[in-house]
């Protein structure tokens, strides 16, 4: 009983020296970060914004490495694929770990199962924008005009199953009103026609509209935060007029499922230090992202939480899968 029980305090004590061993020798290489998608990708711009100040603390190369296709299942397949041992982590973000999972019916990744939950980025938020040859110029008369004008409001969105396609979905049950999906390739052509009168509204993501609103080509109605933004206090928000409303992304570090905590601890105090230096804090601020510091297990309850939510999107829309 004696040597039994002194076999496992030896165990015991080998696993705690191991841990930390593990702790400080890691990392003795390059770190590679997989970005599910191309240049110039929010994904692609944080990976790329926080790597040189992990290089400085970390004391190794990261090696950001864009692998675009298939709405970021190819980069995510990878991510899934790699050893769990810390060098080959990954940028994740909303539409890539939920939506595309809940809109299509073929995915080669379970999220919650196949992940590690690193360290959350940031975050961002949509508006709600009109075409300047519409009528509306708040929340309020777009909503009653599409309760009065049967099908003749039409929201462009950049395809069907997309993010900001169940965005619209929800905005509208929860308002209560009728419209007239558009899709498109991409938002850009969305845009284009809100220009000249031929789509009447969209929502997007608030940096990528901000500069035609400045330049007076779309009419901001409001932006899908709980509350007011700090840094655009006078900008109402959709949830004054539909309360509950908030619709936005986010964008984390992931690794593959199985990195050790240790690991995991590590990554998320040095992302977390990268994202409170003070350029990287700026240039955040003028993408409009919303910088997190929070522990890993934030990371995994928000995601847990955006399955709950646009699951039951999905399911009260009708949408079947694709």
């Amino acid at each position: 009983m004696l040597k039994k029980t002194l076999s496992l305090i030896a165990a015991a004590l080998l696993a705690g020296v191991g841990g930390q061993a593990l702790a400080q020798a890691y990392p003795n290489r390059p770190i590679r970060i997989i970005v599910p998608a191309g240049p110039g990708d929010s994904c692609d711009i944080l990976s790329r914004l926080i790597a040189p100040k992990l290089t400085e603390r970390l004391g190794q190369p990261i090696v950001i490495d864009n692998r675009a296709g298939s709405a970021g299942q190819l980069g995510l397949t990878l991510i899934k694929q790699a050893p769990a041992d810390g060098y080959t982590l990954g940028c994740g973000q909303g539409g890539n770990m939920v939506i595309v999972p809940l809109a299509y019916a073929k995915v080669a990744y379970d999220s919650r199962k196949d992940f590690t939950p690193m360290a959350m980025m940031a975050s961002n938020f949509v508006a709600l924008v009109a075409s300047p040859k519409t009528p509306f110029k708040t929340v309020k008369e777009l909503i009653d005009y599409g309760k009065a004008n049967p099908g003749k409001l039409t929201f462009g969105t950049n395809g069907e199953g997309a993010f900001l396609h169940f965005a619209t979905e929800q905005f509208r049950m929860m308002a209560g009103f009728d419209y007239m999906h558009v899709p498109y390739r991409d938002m850009g052509a969305v845009f284009t026609q809100m220009l000249g009168g031929e789509i009447s509204a969209s929502i997007g993501s608030f940096i990528s509209v901000q500069p035609l609103i400045d330049s007076g080509k779309l009419r901001l109605l409001g932006i899908a935060r709980a509350t007011r933004s700090p840094d655009y206090p006078n900008i109402p928000t959709i949830a004054e007029t539909v309360p509950g409303y908030a619709s936005g992304g986010w964008f984390g570090i992931i690794g593959p499922a199985g990195v050790p905590r240790e690991i995991t601890n590590l990554i998320n105090k040095e992302v977390n230090w990268a994202l409170q230096q003070p350029d990287v804090r700026e240039r955040m601020k003028k993408l409009g992202l919303e910088i997190h510091t929070e522990p890993p297990e934030f990371f995994t309850d928000l995601m847990n939480k955006d399955f709950e939510n646009w699951g039951k999107v999905v399911k009260n829309m009708g949408f079947k899968p694709l």
